[in-house]
C-alpha cells in the first residue's frame, strides 16, 4: 500500500500543559487527567456536532445535492434528527452542553454546576446511544476543590484556536491533545500510570511488527486504548480503511475504562470494551482475534489461579502445573494464544523474567509454547522505555500463522527469530529512552523478512538469529536473544573471574597508593605557604 502522512505537529505542548496546571493546588497531579480530559471530550462532540450541523445546512441549500429543499419545516427538522447524526457518528449537542455555552459562561461564580450540567446532558445522549457507555461522563466537578477562576481558566485555556477541530479540519486535533494528556499524565503520576499507558513508541513498534490492516483487534489489557489509536495510525498512514478493523477491549479498573471509551469515541471508532480482570473473568470468551497486540501489567503476584474452572480452555494443561499465584505472565501468555484466530499473531509486551524463569508454572508454560511452535519472534528492548517501571522488558510475538500455507508467509514451524535491540534507542531525556523511526524499521523489517515469502534475511552477529527449536530445547528453554545473537560471546572476555578478581586488586592497590602520594604532596603544599 501507498504510505501517506496526514497530520500536522502538535506545536502548543506549554499552552496544553498550562491548562493542565490551572488545577495545581486543588487537584493532585495523579488526578488532573479526570478533570481535563472529559472537557476535552466534551469539546470534541460539541465541535464535531456543529461541523456536521454546518454540513447538512450546506446540503440543504445546495440545488445539486439530494438534501436540497426551501420547506423550512423540512430544513429544521433535518437539522434536528438525530438519526441524521448519527449516520455521521455524531450526536445532537444540546445548547446548555456545547463548548460555546462553557465559554460564555466560563467567568460565572456557578460555572462548576454548569460544566457538571453539560456533562449529564451529554451523558444522557452516550447511554441512549449505547449502554457500555454509562457513568462516561460523572458530575466531579462540583464536588471538586476547584475554585471559579481555575475553572474559568481551564475552559479559556483549552478554547485557544490552535485546539479547535474547526479551525484545524484534518488534523485530529483534540484526538492528539487527548494522547498528549495521556502521555504527560503518565509522565506526572509515575509509577501509578502504569495500568493505562504503554510509551508510543514500544505502540509503534508493535504496530508495525503486525500490521494490522484488516480483522479483529484484540487487547485484553487494554488501558486508555492506545494499541487501538496507534492501529489506527497505521492504517491511516497505509492508505487503509478504520471500517475494516473491529477492536475488542477489556480494562479492569473504571477510570481507565472511561479514558479509553473516551478515547475510542475521538476517533470515531466502532468498539466492544468491557470492564472486568480478563485473568478470572475473560468477557469475550468465544473472540478469535486477528491481531492481539497488549502490554499487560508486568509480574502480578497473587492473582488467585485457585479460582480458575478446572476445565478452563484457555490452559494448556492442568492448571497446578501451567499456573503460579507468583506471577501472571504465562496465565497472560494462555489467554492470548486462546483468543488468536487460526492464523492470527499476538504482540505482546513482557517483563525480561518471562524469558528464562524457572518457576515450574511459567517453565512448562513456556516449553510448551516453544515445544508446540507457538513463538515467532522475541525481541529484547533497551532500558528506560517506560516512564512508569523499571523492569526492563521484551515483545513475545505468537503466532498461528506458522505453516506458510497462507501464501504470503514461508514455513516456520522449527525457527523462533530472536532480535537484540538493548542498544537501540534514544534518550529522550534523562529518564526516558524512545525508538526513532529507524530503529522501529530495522526492528519490524528484519521479522517481515525472515517470515515473508521472496523476502530475503540474514542472521546479523550481536543483532538477529533465527534459531531452531532444537538449539532452544538445548540451552533449557531460555528465550533471551542474547543467547543466539552472540552477544553474551562478545561480552565474555575469556579471561578466567579468579585472574579478574587478581587484576582489579592489582589495580585498586595501585590507586590506593596513588592517593597517598597525592595527599601528602597536598600537605606538603600548604606548609609551603
Amino acid at each position: 500500500m501507498s504510505k501517506t502522512i496526514a497530520k500536522a505537529d502538535i506545536d502548543f505542548e506549554k499552552e496544553l500543559w498550562d491548562a493542565a496546571n490551572e488545577l495545581r493546588g486543588a487537584v493532585s497531579e495523579n488526578n488532573y487527567k479526570n478533570y481535563i480530559l472529559p472537557l476535552v471530550f466534551l469539546k470534541h462532540l460539541s465541535e464535531r456536532y456543529e461541523i456536521v450541523h454546518d454540513e447538512i445546512a450546506d446540503l440543504l441549500q445546495d440545488p445539486k445535492s439530494d438534501y436540497y429543499t426551501t420547506d423550512k419545516e423540512e430544513i429544521n427538522y433535518v437539522l434536528e434528527d438525530r438519526d441524521e447524526y448519527r449516520s455521521r457518528n455524531t450526536f445532537v449537542v444540546p445548547k446548555k452542553a456545547s463548548w460555546q455555552y462553557l465559554k460564555d459562561n466560563a467567568e460565572q461564580d456557578d460555572i462548576k454546576v454548569i460544566i457538571d450540567d453539560a456533562f449529564d446532558l451529554i451523558q444522557d445522549l452516550l447511554t441512549d446511544h449505547n449502554t457500555q457507555l454509562n457513568n462516561l461522563l460523572p458530575r466531579i466537578f462540583v464536588r471538586s476543590e476547584l475554585s471559579p477562576k481555575q475553572t474559568a481558566g481551564i475552559i479559556n485555556l483549552l478554547s485557544h484556536p490552535k485546539f479547535s477541530e474547526k479551525e484545524n479540519p484534518e488534523s485530529d486535533i483534540l484526538g492528539r491533545i487527548y494522547e498528549f494528556y495521556i502521555g504527560r499524565f503518565a509522565m506526572a503520576e509515575g509509577s501509578g500510570a502504569g495500568q493505562f499507558f504503554t510509551p508510543g513508541s514500544i505502540v509503534r513498534l508493535l504496530v508495525e511488527i503486525l500490521e494490522p490492516y484488516k480483522g479483529r483487534i484484540f487487547d485484553p489489557a487494554c488501558g486508555s486504548g492506545g494499541m487501538f489509536v496507534q492501529s489506527l495510525k497505521f492504517i491511516k498512514e497505509h492508505g487503509g480503511n478504520k471500517n475494516d478493523i473491529s477492536i475488542y477491549g477489556q480494562e479492569m479498573t473504571a477510570q481507565t475504562l472511561r479514558l479509553c471509551l473516551m478515547n475510542l469515541l475521538l476517533r470515531d471508532l466502532s468498539f466492544d470494551v468491557k470492564m472486568g480482570n480478563s485473568l478470572l473473568e475473560d468477557k469475550f470468551p468465544s473472540l478469535k482475534a486477528d491481531y492481539i497486540i497488549a502490554n499487560p501489567p508486568f509480574n502480578v503476584s497473587n492473582w488467585h489461579p485457585e479460582d480458575l474452572p478446572d476445565g478452563d480452555p484457555r490452559l494448556f494443561g492442568p492448571k497446578e502445573e501451567f499456573t503460579t499465584d507468583g506471577s501472571a505472565n504465562y496465565m497472560w501468555m494462555q489467554t492470548f494464544w486462546h483468543h488468536l484466530s487460526d492464523t492470527g499473531t499476538a504482540g505482546i509486551v513482557m517483563a525480561n523474567g518471562a524469558m528464562t524463569s524457572n518457576t515450574k508454572g511459567e517453565k512448562n508454560v513456556r516449553q510448551h509454547m516453544v515445544d508446540n511452535s507457538m513463538i515467532d519472534c522475541i525481541v529484547r528492548m533497551p532500558d528506560k522505555l517506560f516512564l512508569t517501571t523499571g523492569i526492563p522488558a521484551c515483545l513475545f510475538i505468537l503466532s498461528k500463522n506458522r505453516d506458510g500455507k497462507d501464501g504470503e508467509h514461508r514455513e516456520r514451524n522449527n525457527e523462533i527469530l530472536f532480535l537484540d535491540a538493548s542498544k537501540m534507542g534514544t534518550m529522550a531525556s534523562r529518564k526516558l529512552r524512545v525508538f526513532s523511526d529507524e530503529d522501529v524499521s530495522r526492528i519490524a523489517d528484519t521479522y517481515h523478512n525472515w517470515r515473508t515469502v521472496g523476502k530475503t534475511y540474514d542472521d546479523i552477529d550481536g543483532f538477529s538469529k533465527a534459531a531452531t527449536i532444537a538449539e532452544v530445547a538445548k540451552q533449557d528453554y531460555k528465550l533471551t536473544p542474547g543467547i543466539y545473537v552472540g552477544t553474551e560471546a562478545e561480552e565474555d572476555d575469556g579471561i578466567l573471574f579468579e585472574d579478574k578478581m587478581e587484576g582489579l586488586k592489582a589495580t585498586l592497590l595501585a590507586q590506593f597508593e596513588k592517593s597517598d602520594e597525592l595527599k601528602n604532596q597536598i600537605i606538603a603544599n600548604f606548609e609551603k605557604l
